[in-house]
Protein backbone atom coordinates (compact mmCIF):
# COMPACT_ATOMS: atom_id res chain seq x y z
CA UNK A 1 0.00 0.00 0.00
CA UNK A 2 1.30 3.01 -0.98
CA UNK A 3 -0.47 6.86 0.05
CA UNK A 4 0.76 9.90 -1.77
CA UNK A 5 -0.67 13.49 -0.37
CA UNK A 6 -0.23 16.38 -2.56
CA UNK A 7 -1.58 20.29 -1.90
CA UNK A 8 -3.51 21.95 -4.17
CA UNK A 9 -3.01 25.62 -4.94
CA UNK A 10 -4.06 29.38 -5.01
CA UNK A 11 -2.36 31.20 -7.97
CA UNK A 12 -2.25 35.39 -7.29
CA UNK A 13 -0.30 36.73 -9.77
CA UNK A 14 0.47 36.06 -13.75
CA UNK A 15 -1.82 33.39 -14.53
CA UNK A 16 -2.15 33.12 -17.94
CA UNK A 17 1.43 33.85 -18.66
CA UNK A 18 2.24 30.18 -18.02
CA UNK A 19 0.18 28.79 -21.09
CA UNK A 20 3.30 27.86 -23.83
CA UNK A 21 1.81 29.80 -26.56
CA UNK A 22 2.61 32.91 -24.75
CA UNK A 23 5.60 31.77 -22.71
CA UNK A 24 7.25 30.70 -26.25
CA UNK A 25 7.08 34.03 -27.41
CA UNK A 26 7.57 36.22 -24.35
CA UNK A 27 8.75 35.30 -21.07
CA UNK A 28 6.21 34.21 -18.52
CA UNK A 29 5.68 33.99 -14.48
CA UNK A 30 3.45 33.18 -11.64
CA UNK A 31 3.47 34.05 -7.76
CA UNK A 32 1.44 31.72 -5.96
CA UNK A 33 1.09 29.35 -2.84
CA UNK A 34 0.12 25.90 -2.00
CA UNK A 35 -2.50 25.37 0.84
CA UNK A 36 -2.94 22.49 3.38
CA UNK A 37 -6.05 21.31 1.27
CA UNK A 38 -4.49 17.75 -0.56
CA UNK A 39 -5.68 15.27 -2.77
CA UNK A 40 -4.83 11.69 -1.77
CA UNK A 41 -3.75 8.58 -4.03
CA UNK A 42 -4.06 4.96 -2.48
CA UNK A 43 -2.83 2.61 -4.59
CA UNK A 44 -2.04 -1.07 -4.01
CA UNK A 45 -1.68 -4.39 -6.04
CA UNK A 46 -4.32 -6.69 -7.06
CA UNK A 47 -3.73 -10.09 -6.54
CA UNK A 48 -4.75 -11.89 -9.68
CA UNK A 49 -7.53 -13.83 -8.05
CA UNK A 50 -9.78 -10.38 -9.39
CA UNK A 51 -11.75 -10.74 -12.33
CA UNK A 52 -10.37 -7.46 -13.58
CA UNK A 53 -6.60 -6.42 -13.79
CA UNK A 54 -7.31 -2.21 -12.71
CA UNK A 55 -9.84 -0.73 -10.07
CA UNK A 56 -10.21 2.85 -10.18
CA UNK A 57 -12.27 4.72 -7.72
CA UNK A 58 -13.46 8.27 -7.59
CA UNK A 59 -16.67 9.61 -7.95
CA UNK A 60 -17.02 6.88 -9.95
CA UNK A 61 -16.11 3.08 -10.02
CA UNK A 62 -13.81 1.26 -13.15
CA UNK A 63 -13.34 -2.19 -13.40
CA UNK A 64 -11.40 -2.76 -16.19
CA UNK A 65 -9.08 -5.23 -18.05
CA UNK A 66 -6.91 -2.99 -20.06
CA UNK A 67 -5.55 0.51 -19.96
CA UNK A 68 -7.00 1.13 -22.79
CA UNK A 69 -10.12 0.79 -20.94
CA UNK A 70 -9.95 3.43 -18.48
CA UNK A 71 -11.67 6.38 -18.42
CA UNK A 72 -10.19 8.91 -16.36
CA UNK A 73 -7.37 10.47 -18.90
CA UNK A 74 -5.05 11.20 -15.94
CA UNK A 75 -4.76 7.52 -14.52
CA UNK A 76 -4.52 5.84 -17.92
CA UNK A 77 -2.12 8.62 -19.32
CA UNK A 78 -0.01 8.16 -16.04
CA UNK A 79 -0.04 4.14 -16.21
CA UNK A 80 0.73 4.23 -20.03
CA UNK A 81 3.63 6.83 -19.71
CA UNK A 82 5.33 4.81 -16.70
CA UNK A 83 4.98 1.38 -18.74
CA UNK A 84 2.58 -0.09 -15.95
CA UNK A 85 0.11 -2.31 -17.34
CA UNK A 86 -2.37 -3.43 -14.23
CA UNK A 87 -3.19 -5.43 -11.19
CA UNK A 88 -3.81 -1.98 -9.53
CA UNK A 89 -6.31 -0.90 -7.09
CA UNK A 90 -6.20 2.71 -6.61
CA UNK A 91 -7.91 5.19 -5.14
CA UNK A 92 -8.22 9.19 -5.12
CA UNK A 93 -9.68 11.19 -2.07
CA UNK A 94 -9.73 14.94 -1.47
CA UNK A 95 -10.33 17.92 0.89
CA UNK A 96 -11.85 19.99 -1.86
CA UNK A 97 -14.44 19.47 -4.76
CA UNK A 98 -12.53 18.83 -8.08
CA UNK A 99 -13.07 21.05 -10.77
CA UNK A 100 -12.77 24.33 -8.55
CA UNK A 101 -9.69 26.05 -10.02
CA UNK A 102 -7.35 25.17 -7.18
CA UNK A 103 -5.01 22.86 -9.37
CA UNK A 104 -6.67 19.60 -8.09
CA UNK A 105 -6.34 17.65 -11.21
CA UNK A 106 -2.74 18.90 -11.55
CA UNK A 107 -2.25 17.75 -7.74
CA UNK A 108 -3.50 14.29 -8.62
CA UNK A 109 -1.52 13.73 -11.88
CA UNK A 110 1.94 14.65 -9.33
CA UNK A 111 0.93 12.42 -6.51
CA UNK A 112 -0.13 9.51 -9.23
CA UNK A 113 3.28 9.43 -10.58
CA UNK A 114 4.88 9.90 -7.03
CA UNK A 115 3.05 7.03 -6.07
CA UNK A 116 3.77 4.81 -9.46
CA UNK A 117 7.72 5.71 -9.06
CA UNK A 118 7.38 4.58 -5.57
CA UNK A 119 5.79 1.43 -6.29
CA UNK A 120 8.89 0.68 -8.80
CA UNK A 121 11.52 1.87 -6.35
CA UNK A 122 12.05 5.16 -7.73
CA UNK A 123 13.55 8.12 -6.23
CA UNK A 124 12.30 11.26 -8.59
CA UNK A 125 12.82 14.99 -8.16
CA UNK A 126 10.42 17.48 -7.59
CA UNK A 127 11.23 18.83 -11.16
CA UNK A 128 10.92 15.83 -13.19
CA UNK A 129 7.16 15.06 -11.64
CA UNK A 130 6.38 18.30 -12.32
CA UNK A 131 7.74 17.77 -15.82
CA UNK A 132 6.31 14.55 -16.14
CA UNK A 133 2.75 15.72 -15.38
CA UNK A 134 3.04 18.77 -17.41
CA UNK A 135 4.16 16.72 -20.27
CA UNK A 136 1.46 14.36 -19.43
CA UNK A 137 -1.37 17.12 -19.45
CA UNK A 138 -0.84 19.03 -21.96
CA UNK A 139 0.50 16.40 -24.59
CA UNK A 140 -0.73 12.89 -23.92
CA UNK A 141 -4.62 13.79 -22.57
CA UNK A 142 -4.10 16.40 -23.85
CA UNK A 143 -6.10 19.29 -22.56
CA UNK A 144 -6.25 22.98 -21.98
CA UNK A 145 -3.71 23.51 -19.22
CA UNK A 146 -1.05 26.22 -18.45
CA UNK A 147 2.78 24.82 -16.47
CA UNK A 148 2.31 26.31 -12.89
CA UNK A 149 -0.42 23.82 -10.72
CA UNK A 150 2.28 20.56 -11.89
CA UNK A 151 5.34 22.66 -10.49
CA UNK A 152 3.01 24.61 -7.43
CA UNK A 153 1.89 20.68 -6.74
CA UNK A 154 5.01 19.33 -6.59
CA UNK A 155 7.64 21.65 -5.19
CA UNK A 156 5.08 23.07 -2.52
CA UNK A 157 5.47 26.70 -0.65
CA UNK A 158 4.93 30.48 -1.49
CA UNK A 159 7.06 30.43 -5.28
CA UNK A 160 7.67 32.19 -8.33
CA UNK A 161 7.61 30.19 -11.05
CA UNK A 162 9.34 31.72 -14.37
CA UNK A 163 8.60 29.93 -17.65
CA UNK A 164 10.30 30.71 -21.28
CA UNK A 165 10.59 28.60 -24.12
CA UNK A 166 13.68 26.75 -23.00
CA UNK A 167 13.04 26.07 -19.56
CA UNK A 168 10.75 26.40 -16.16
CA UNK A 169 12.25 28.00 -12.84
CA UNK A 170 11.08 27.59 -9.74
CA UNK A 171 12.40 30.04 -6.85
CA UNK A 172 11.11 30.72 -3.35
CA UNK A 173 9.59 33.88 -2.56
CA UNK A 174 11.80 35.34 0.33
CA UNK A 175 9.74 36.25 3.02
CA UNK A 176 10.12 36.42 7.06
CA UNK A 177 7.95 34.52 8.79
CA UNK A 178 6.10 37.09 10.60
CA UNK A 179 4.99 38.83 7.13
CA UNK A 180 4.04 35.36 5.97
CA UNK A 181 2.05 34.75 8.98
CA UNK A 182 0.27 38.00 8.48
CA UNK A 183 -0.72 37.11 4.82
CA UNK A 184 -1.42 33.78 6.24
CA UNK A 185 -4.23 35.80 8.31
CA UNK A 186 -5.28 38.16 5.88
CA UNK A 187 -6.62 35.65 3.36
CA UNK A 188 -9.68 34.58 2.84
CA UNK A 189 -11.20 32.10 0.48
CA UNK A 190 -14.86 31.56 -0.31
CA UNK A 191 -16.46 28.91 -2.54
CA UNK A 192 -18.99 30.30 -5.26
CA UNK A 193 -20.92 26.85 -5.38
CA UNK A 194 -19.48 26.33 -9.30
CA UNK A 195 -17.75 23.81 -10.55
CA UNK A 196 -16.60 23.74 -14.35
CA UNK A 197 -13.64 21.92 -16.66
CA UNK A 198 -11.11 24.19 -16.65
CA UNK A 199 -9.91 22.59 -19.94
CA UNK A 200 -13.60 24.29 -21.53
CA UNK A 201 -13.08 27.08 -19.65
CA UNK A 202 -9.72 28.56 -21.12
CA UNK A 203 -10.70 27.30 -24.60
CA UNK A 204 -11.41 30.83 -25.57
CA UNK A 205 -8.51 32.37 -23.25
CA UNK A 206 -6.28 29.96 -25.05
CA UNK A 207 -7.72 31.05 -28.41
CA UNK A 208 -7.05 34.36 -27.75
CA UNK A 209 -3.30 34.44 -26.66
CA UNK A 210 -2.40 32.05 -30.18
CA UNK A 211 -4.32 35.15 -32.06
CA UNK A 212 -1.79 37.66 -29.64
CA UNK A 213 -4.85 39.69 -29.20
CA UNK A 214 -4.23 39.97 -25.64
CA UNK A 215 -0.90 40.54 -25.30
CA UNK A 216 -0.78 43.60 -23.36
CA UNK A 217 -3.05 42.41 -20.60
CA UNK A 218 -1.05 39.28 -20.18
CA UNK A 219 2.51 41.09 -20.26
CA UNK A 220 0.86 44.26 -18.02
CA UNK A 221 0.05 40.70 -15.20
CA UNK A 222 3.90 39.63 -16.04
CA UNK A 223 4.88 42.44 -14.91
CA UNK A 224 2.76 42.25 -11.87
CA UNK A 225 4.43 39.38 -10.34
CA UNK A 226 7.51 41.07 -9.75
CA UNK A 227 5.60 43.89 -8.46
CA UNK A 228 4.49 42.08 -5.92
CA UNK A 229 7.06 39.96 -4.99
CA UNK A 230 9.03 43.76 -3.97
CA UNK A 231 5.40 44.67 -2.02
CA UNK A 232 6.17 41.54 -0.34
CA UNK A 233 9.99 42.28 0.08
CA UNK A 234 9.68 45.99 1.28
CA UNK A 235 6.23 47.11 2.11
CA UNK A 236 6.04 47.70 5.85
CA UNK A 237 3.62 45.04 7.95
CA UNK A 238 0.91 47.92 7.99
CA UNK A 239 0.83 48.13 4.52
CA UNK A 240 1.73 44.73 2.58
CA UNK A 241 -1.61 43.52 2.87
CA UNK A 242 -3.37 46.98 1.47
CA UNK A 243 -0.87 47.06 -1.21
CA UNK A 244 -0.80 43.18 -2.27
CA UNK A 245 -5.02 43.66 -1.98
CA UNK A 246 -5.09 46.51 -4.36
CA UNK A 247 -2.52 45.28 -7.06
CA UNK A 248 -4.61 42.09 -6.90
CA UNK A 249 -8.02 43.93 -7.62
CA UNK A 250 -6.37 45.17 -10.99
CA UNK A 251 -5.35 42.11 -11.84
CA UNK A 252 -8.54 40.65 -11.63
CA UNK A 253 -9.70 43.52 -13.76
CA UNK A 254 -7.51 42.80 -16.39
CA UNK A 255 -7.66 38.34 -16.01
CA UNK A 256 -11.74 39.28 -17.39
CA UNK A 257 -10.18 40.82 -20.29
CA UNK A 258 -8.65 37.37 -21.39
CA UNK A 259 -12.29 35.72 -22.09
CA UNK A 260 -15.71 36.37 -21.74
CA UNK A 261 -16.01 33.21 -19.60
CA UNK A 262 -13.49 34.29 -16.67
CA UNK A 263 -16.46 35.83 -14.80
CA UNK A 264 -20.46 35.61 -14.53
CA UNK A 265 -22.58 37.24 -12.48
CA UNK A 266 -22.55 34.99 -8.83
CA UNK A 267 -19.12 35.73 -9.07
CA UNK A 268 -19.52 39.82 -9.57
CA UNK A 269 -21.84 40.08 -7.24
CA UNK A 270 -19.82 37.98 -4.76
CA UNK A 271 -16.48 40.15 -5.53
CA UNK A 272 -18.68 43.48 -4.85
CA UNK A 273 -19.88 42.61 -1.86
CA UNK A 274 -16.45 41.56 -0.68
CA UNK A 275 -14.86 44.91 -1.63
CA UNK A 276 -18.14 47.00 -0.41
CA UNK A 277 -17.85 45.02 3.29
CA UNK A 278 -14.03 45.98 3.39
CA UNK A 279 -11.91 43.50 1.06
CA UNK A 280 -9.10 45.14 -0.81
CA UNK A 281 -9.20 42.89 -3.68
CA UNK A 282 -9.25 39.57 -4.76
CA UNK A 283 -9.44 36.84 -7.90
CA UNK A 284 -10.73 33.82 -8.96
CA UNK A 285 -8.68 30.84 -9.12
CA UNK A 286 -7.86 29.43 -11.88
CA UNK A 287 -9.33 29.06 -15.28
CA UNK A 288 -12.26 31.12 -13.91
CA UNK A 289 -16.25 30.81 -14.47
CA UNK A 290 -16.66 29.22 -11.08
CA UNK A 291 -14.73 27.62 -8.01
CA UNK A 292 -13.02 29.50 -5.05
CA UNK A 293 -13.07 33.41 -4.64
CA UNK A 294 -9.63 34.48 -3.00
CA UNK A 295 -9.76 37.95 -1.19
CA UNK A 296 -7.34 39.97 0.98
CA UNK A 297 -8.73 41.10 3.97
CA UNK A 298 -7.27 42.62 7.06
CA UNK A 299 -8.44 40.69 10.27
CA UNK A 300 -10.52 43.84 11.15
CA UNK A 301 -12.75 43.26 8.40
CA UNK A 302 -12.60 39.88 8.09
CA UNK A 303 -16.22 39.24 10.00
CA UNK A 304 -17.86 41.98 7.69
CA UNK A 305 -17.04 40.10 4.80
CA UNK A 306 -17.91 36.75 6.35
CA UNK A 307 -21.50 38.68 7.31
CA UNK A 308 -21.67 40.07 3.09
CA UNK A 309 -21.01 36.70 1.89
CA UNK A 310 -22.81 34.38 4.59
CA UNK A 311 -24.41 32.09 1.85
CA UNK A 312 -21.26 31.12 0.79
CA UNK A 313 -18.77 28.62 2.15
CA UNK A 314 -15.48 29.53 3.62
CA UNK A 315 -12.38 27.70 3.45
CA UNK A 316 -10.37 26.96 6.66
CA UNK A 317 -6.85 27.10 5.06
CA UNK A 318 -2.76 27.37 5.81
CA UNK A 319 -0.33 27.46 3.82
CA UNK A 320 1.84 24.40 3.58
CA UNK A 321 5.81 24.16 2.23
CA UNK A 322 5.97 20.35 1.51
CA UNK A 323 4.78 19.53 -1.91
CA UNK A 324 3.68 16.04 -2.85
CA UNK A 325 5.00 13.82 -0.48
CA UNK A 326 4.49 9.78 0.27
CA UNK A 327 3.11 9.53 3.62
CA UNK A 328 2.56 5.94 3.74
CA UNK A 329 4.44 2.77 2.65
CA UNK A 330 4.13 -0.45 3.45
CA UNK A 331 5.60 -3.30 1.42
Amino acid sequence: MIISRTPVRISFFGGGTDYPDYYQRYPGAVLGTTINKYVYVSLNQLSRFFEYKIRVGYSKSELVNDISEVIHPSVRECLRHMEIDGHLDIHIFSDLPAKTGLGSSSAFTVGFLHSLHTLKGQVVSKEQLADEARHIEQKLIPENVGSQDQFHAAFGGMNIIEFDESRIRVRPVIITNQKKKLLDDSMMVFYTGISRFASDVVKEQVDNTKSKSKDTYLNRMYNMVFEAEKIISTASSETVIKNLGELLHESWELKKELSSKVTNSTIDDMYAAARKAGAYGGKISGAGGGGFLTLFVEPAHQESVRRALHSHLEVDFHFEDNGSRIIYLNN
